[in-house]
């Protein structure tokens, strides 16, 4: 039996290499690439478990073929058309949000020349948005705040209440000041514009995420799963500055780090750049006077 099994294996070997040529290797690699990246995206969201899963049905499949196990395979021919369906229904959050990644990708040729392509706000709400975070963090003012990128944010923003006003940190600080009627929930930006405060957001379902995490950043987290927007969350307890971004949460993030973060969504580069003190922008504007 075991000699038949080596015998399987030498001859597939021998076929493969015998019938590759150069489109057959670039095809490899291609797949390769493809299946790599997968699997990479597939550990990112909590699907991984079930993949673990599906992967040791898949060897059980390939043992019952080689030893010729007549009745599992039978078995699994029979149940094949409904595993499909059965894929399809487990993994039906996960595909829909890889199409919406994959259709979230700008294909234009124009868009490679373009140096402004991602510059959704200014310097200046660059700022804003930085200086109310640790200015909130300091009196441990528990803030969440989403900022729109490619993908459109108003199925979020209808549950809140619309403002369409220009940002600065002073507004930000009084939205999310306790106790006010629009510090509960989310604020969406679009631009250099606060959109709609109070929006609700859906919550991740990652069984990984620490225990110590509360709804705020649990919230977070959850838009950036099904978006590519960027997610700002200053923790009402510690006072300490996160981001979410792409279904990572990243902590304890420092004023020129959070800066950092913004100018790369921004389309800037970050090299070069010199970076203000926190205490030292509350005299920016006493200095150019």
């Amino acid at each position: 039996m075991l000699n038949d099994v080596f015998s399987f294996f030498h001859n597939s070997l021998e076929w493969i290499i015998s019938s590759l040529d150069f489109t057959g290797v670039f095809e490899i690699i291609i797949l390769s690439i493809s299946v790599y990246y997968i699997l990479l995206w597939f550990k990112k969201t909590q699907t991984w478990t079930l993949l673990k899963g599906l992967l040791i049905v898949l060897f059980v499949m390939a043992a019952a073929y080689i030893f010729q196990l007549s009745v599992i395979l039978t078995l699994f021919q029979s149940a094949f058309g409904v595993g499909i369906t059965a894929f399809i229904i487990l993994f039906q959050p996960e595909l829909r949000r890889g199409l919406e990644q994959l259709g979230r990708r700008d294909l234009r040729i124009g868009r490679l020349f373009d140096e402004n392509k991602n510059v959704h706000f200014s310097d200046e709400t660059r700022n804003a948005i930085a200086r109310a975070c640790f200015d909130m963090g300091a009196v441990k003012t528990g803030a969440l705040i989403v900022i729109e990128r490619m993908t459109p944010l108003g199925e979020h923003e209808k549950t809140g209440i619309q403002m369409d006003s220009l940002i600065s940190s002073q507004l930000l600080v009084q939205i999310f000041e306790k106790n006010t009627p629009l510090h509960d929930g989310a604020v969406i930006i679009r631009g250099d514009r606060v959109a709609a405060a109070t929006c609700y957001l859906p919550v991740s379902k990652n069984m990984s995420l620490s225990k110590t995490l509360g709804t705020r950043h649990r919230a977070g987290l959850g838009v950036s799963e099904l978006s590519d927007c960027f997610v700002i969350i200053v923790s009402e307890e510690t006072g300490a500055v996160s981001i979410a971004q792409e279904g990572e949460l990243t902590r304890k993030l420092t004023y020129e780090e959070l800066q950092k973060r913004l100018m790369a969504i921004q389309g800037q580069e970050i090299s070069g750049k010199k970076f203000l003190s926190w205490k030292g922008l509350k005299h920016e504007k006493t200095s150019d006077k």
